[in-house]
């Protein structure tokens, strides 16, 4: 498996398996089994996934060591403060049955971010958490944590695909040395992605699935990538992307599906901020 290095030399497997929206217990532990099982080599969960014991338990169970996987856990917008980080990440230590994990995020750019982010570094500090890094935050805002801090952030996973491009941004944030993880690559299936003309058409040419085309697009600029499925043949699938380069006309052709807007939801809407404040999950 590629890596690629962060800023404080930890090394993380490129590809990373996704567990968004995989709430159910023995499904979320089969799912993270069968990635394993897969090549997968990098989990990515989070307290508002509501399924951290169940990724323990898949990994526990998975029969690879431990040290063999890069763990990703995210802090939830409520227990952003100092306070806050300290009590829940222990609390999602407890749920994935480890005592570190390799990465710690805060999941949203809102609450006590600073105190937030203390909390961590003296976390990381303490040898449980190897890398510290931040989700959805605007370049600015990471750029203002790192200024104001002792430890830059080591990477900001956020939305990347065909559509929502954001270059400009991935550029700045690696101009700070922040590694770009993206979320959402597929973009969840929206605007008829697996059946968009031109990326089939570059799949076709290379004997690839749209999928492959995608995550290839994205791996060739350095750039972490989180993919999810169920369906252990689209996980390998997903990881089948070493075999082949895309050509400038690829990019170039992939450029114009850029529509410079989230999928989803603007991170800077007050109705979406009053929405997330609201959104008690006592994790």
């Amino acid at each position: 498996m590629q890596t690629v290095k962060l800023n404080n030399g930890v090394e993380v497997p490129i590809l990373g398996f996704g567990t968004f929206q995989i709430t159910d217990s023995k499904e979320a532990e089969q799912a993270v089994i069968d990635a394993i099982k897969a090549g997968y080599r990098h989990i990515d969960t989070a307290q508002s996934y509501m399924n951290e014991e169940a990724v323990g338990k898949g990994i526990a169970n998975s029969g690879v060591a431990r040290e063999e996987i890069f763990l990703t856990t995210k802090i939830w917008v409520e227990n952003v403060s100092y306070d806050g980080v300290m009590a829940s990440f222990q609390r999602s230590l407890d749920r994935l049955g480890v005592d570190y994990v390799d990465l710690l995020l805060l999941h949203q750019p809102y609450n006590d971010v600073y105190g937030a982010w203390r909390a961590m570094e003296e976390l990381q500090a303490d040898g449980k958490i190897k890398a510290i890094g931040i989700s959805n935050f605007a370049v600015d805002r990471a750029v203002d944590l790192a200024e104001f801090n002792k430890v830059t952030p080591q990477v900001d996973q956020i939305e990347i695909n065909p559509f929502q491009q954001q270059a400009e941004n991935i550029a700045a944030l690696k101009e700070e040395g922040i590694m770009v993880e993206a979320w959402a690559p597929f973009a969840e299936g929206k605007n008829g992605i697996f059946q968009n003309e031109i990326l089939t058409t570059i799949g076709n040419k290379y004997g690839k699935s749209v999928a492959q085309v995608i995550v290839r697009w994205l791996v060739e600029q350095d750039i972490i990538v989180l993919t999810k499925s169920v369906n252990p043949d689209r996980m390998a699938q997903n990881l089948d992307i070493f075999d082949f380069s895309l050509t400038d006309e690829d990019k170039a052709q992939i450029a114009t599906l850029n529509a410079g807007a989230s999928q989803f939801f603007s991170h800077a809407d007050p109705a979406m901020i009053k929405w997330m404040a609201g959104r008690r999950m006592d994790v």
